[in-house]
């Protein structure tokens, strides 16, 4: 049983560093749940301490994932559309085999969401480009957690591995 909790929880770990970058899966969260199960083998020690800081740092990585792209768009005088389309464009942009297709992706989407919504090309610019801006940083901050997070898994798997397999 344990060896299928530390696959499984790997799986989540992987997930959650895609879901990093897809607006659909909430990342660290995701990564968490996998650390979670990790912590249910009967190898691992249960620390309720890291456990529970962990939790309430996907959480607020999961809140401000809504807050910074729409500081970045407010900032840069952007709507929703922008925003809509920056998530619309990732998901294009994963999708197409085109190198850069997650980063050009997201700000044509933006660019187009912009100008559907504005008529002002420059503006409209200036907008996709703060709405682009806050999509990298918030999927940056939740790419770093997720990969913290692998790493508190891997070093916890090299620590108790022999007696987990």
């Amino acid at each position: 049983m344990d060896i299928f909790l530390t696959v499984l929880a790997a799986f989540f770990m992987i997930l959650g560093i895609v879901g990093s970058f897809l607006p659909i899966l909430p990342g660290p969260l995701t990564s968490w749940l996998g650390l979670l199960i990790f912590h249910l083998t009967d190898v691992v020690p249960m620390n309720w301490s890291f456990i529970i800081i962990t939790f309430i740092v996907a959480i607020v990585i999961w809140i401000m994932d809504y807050i910074i792209p729409a500081i970045g768009t407010k900032r840069f005088g952007g709507s929703k559309a922008g925003m809509i389309g920056t998530s619309i464009g990732l998901i294009i942009g994963l999708l197409l085999p085109i190198p850069g297709g997650i980063i050009i992706g997201p700000f044509l989407g933006a660019l187009i969401g912009e100008l559907m919504n504005k008529s002002e090309f420059d503006k409209a610019l200036k907008a996709a480009f703060g709405s682009f801006l806050g999509f990298i940083a918030s999927t940056f901050i939740k790419f770093t957690v997720a990969v913290i997070f692998l790493v508190f898994f891997i070093v916890k798997v090299f620590k108790y591995g022999e007696a987990l397999f």
